[in-house]
């Protein structure tokens, strides 16, 4: 008979190196995994998304601090993450009434842009609380406000002028003297010009839910009425000599006056007509209209047309305060012509690289 052997001490103990050996794989093993775990993050397939940076906070903090001094203004709690740059100044309103929302300038750096209103707070976060530098704009006015103010003036003042107040001309001298027909042609032309002007800001142009300064509306009306009032004291004084070239100078002159304020309607229509359509991708295209040609030449035919106006009126009259109002004006639309035209070639650069900004070769 075999004799049952009792197990050996070996059983019972344990063997440091066996042991060493086991500690040393599982040493081992959490290193691989530490080390995939690692590998897996950097590759970004178990990195969280920057949408879910947000999602636990509920309410956002916005303080805001003056641009100059950085000193705190107020801190604007309880922003929900839906709320826009405009909620906020809305808030900022209210603790601190003396700036309404309009004349608010929100920058998220000190020399950084002016925030939209319409860009969402949630956005600009990377954590609970943001920074903002305010910069008080001063007093504000609507784009609506700044053209209706700024066209009415002229048409107003120049029938002032045509008249005759007793106050602005000799009424012996304007009875004795007779008005020549481009006094009345000129008269009508120009209220004209202004009338389509206030017809569109009304019921054409789509303005930008922004303002501008109340100080730019001051300009612009000092130069547009004082301009007028010039231009109607020429026009209108008793001793205003006719054109040179007489009727037929007078009548090719209105002629094209009225053929270039009939293109900038049409322009003006068609350019409202391409906002509304919603498609923006697009450069605006000419329609069977033929004075919405012009886009085929130039990328901002309303200058072209606004400077044929004014030149027109100019051999119509054939006053120096008309040229020289006309000169200013033309380098003026052209700066304007020049910076829109950036932009488009920016958006739409294969159907404007060929074109001009206002005058086609010159500019």
């Amino acid at each position: 008979m075999h004799q049952r052997q009792k197990p050996s001490a070996p059983e019972h103990t344990s063997d440091p190196a066996a042991d060493g050996g086991a500690l040393s794989m599982s040493h081992n093993d959490s290193r691989s995994l530490l080390n995939f775990s690692q590998l897996v993050l950097s590759a970004g397939q178990i990195k969280p998304s920057p949408g879910l940076k947000h999602s636990k906070i509920t309410y956002f903090e916005v303080e805001i601090l003056d641009v100059q001094s950085k000193k705190q203004i107020c801190i604007v709690d309880k922003v929900p993450p839906a709320s826009t740059v405009l909620d906020v100044k809305h808030k900022f309103h209210k603790a601190c009434p003396q700036w309404y929302p309009s004349r608010v300038g929100l920058q998220l750096e000190r020399n950084g842009p002016f925030l939209k209103d319409s860009i969402n707070i949630q956005s600009l976060a990377v954590s609970s609380i943001i920074t903002l530098y305010f910069t008080d704009l001063g007093q504000q006015v609507g784009w609506t406000t700044f053209f209706l103010t700024e066209y009415t003036g002229p048409l107003l003042i120049y029938l002032l002028f045509y008249i005759r107040l007793s106050t602005i001309y000799d009424q012996v001298e304007s009875r004795k003297n007779f008005r020549h027909p481009v006094v009345h042609l000129a008269c009508f032309c120009h209220c004209l010009h202004y009338i389509r002007h206030l017809l569109e800001t009304l019921f054409v142009h789509k303005f930008s839910e922004g303002h501008t300064p109340l100080k730019n509306m001051i300009k612009g009306c000092a130069f547009y009425w004082g301009f007028t009032s010039w231009i109607a004291y020429y026009i209108n004084h008793p001793r205003y000599t006719p054109p040179s070239f007489g009727h037929r100078q007078v009548s090719y002159a209105a002629l094209a006056f009225l053929m270039c304020e009939a293109g900038n309607h049409f322009i003006n229509v068609a350019l409202a007509h391409q906002t509304n359509s919603g498609n923006k991708t697009c450069f605006p295209s000419p329609t069977y209209n033929p004075f919405t040609w012009l886009f085929l030449l130039v990328s901002c035919p309303n200058y072209t047309y606004e400077a044929g106006s004014w030149i027109s009126f100019t051999v119509m009259t054939q006053t120096l305060p008309v040229g020289i109002f006309a000169f200013l004006m033309v380098i003026q639309m052209s700066l304007w012509a020049q910076k829109k035209h950036k932009l488009y070639l920016k958006r739409f650069y294969p159907e404007v690289r060929r074109k001009a900004a206002m005058i086609p070769i010159i500019f």
